[in-house]
């Protein structure tokens, strides 16, 4: 597999590199200034420059499990998804945040199913998804669900409207958003159709993007 990816690398090298090296060592030289941040999944499976047809430096990407937002705190454990916030709002300035969620993820699942505390293979693991807690109960509760997979895909939807509003809770990011010039977005990826869901902040329901 390594060797796979040493020929992956010489063939970009080669190609993608020598194509666009003056827009490359532009980039180097003067910086990123992108104006979309995204949080995504650490799920291999998806890339958000992929599905959005990006090139480098238009996207600052921040990926965890299960796309999730913590809540605003300045005590706690959960500071790296925050601080890399920061420095995308702060520093960089973007004007768009978007969390990208996902089907088949396995950080939901997870969550869903609640690892026993007992199980030091998935302390971590239980730590962080515990974030969309309040998601997954929204879901337990509900009667339509009629199958785990159902329960799982409203689930996915749930937690990142949970990102949306933890989001808001950040200070910096509520002020911006407040003077209209940072807006949030929530957007889930099927990855076996290929369809992408934005939800849409006035009728608060997902809907394609065609």
């Amino acid at each position: 597999m390594i060797e796979r990816l040493i020929t992956g690398y010489r063939c970009f090298r080669n190609g993608y590199y020598k194509k666009n090296s003056e827009r490359l060592i532009e980039l180097a030289q003067q910086g990123q200034s992108p104006k979309v941040a995204v949080i995504a999944c650490c799920d291999s499976r998806l890339d958000p420059a992929i599905i959005t047809q990006s090139t480098p430096g238009e996207l600052f990407v921040i990926r965890n499990v299960a796309n999730l937002v913590p809540p605003y705190e300045s005590e706690g454990v959960w500071h790296g998804t925050s601080a890399a916030l920061q420095f995308a709002v702060c520093n960089l300035q973007v004007e768009h945040i978007i969390v990208l969620g996902h089907s088949q993820c396995g950080g939901i699942k997870a969550l869903l199913q609640q690892p026993k505390p007992a199980d030091a293979n998935k302390d971590f693991i239980a730590s962080w998804i515990s974030i969309a807690d309040d998601a997954r109960q929204r879901i337990l509760h509900r009667t339509d669900l009629q199958s785990f997979d159902e329960q799982c895909h409203a689930c996915e939807l749930e937690s990142i409207e949970t990102s949306l509003l933890n989001l808001q809770t950040f200070p910096w990011i509520a002020k911006e958003v407040e003077c209209g010039r940072l807006q949030l977005h929530g957007w889930h990826y099927d990855l076996e159709a290929g369809n992408l869901l934005s939800l849409d902040p006035v009728e608060g329901a997902f809907q394609p993007i065609v």
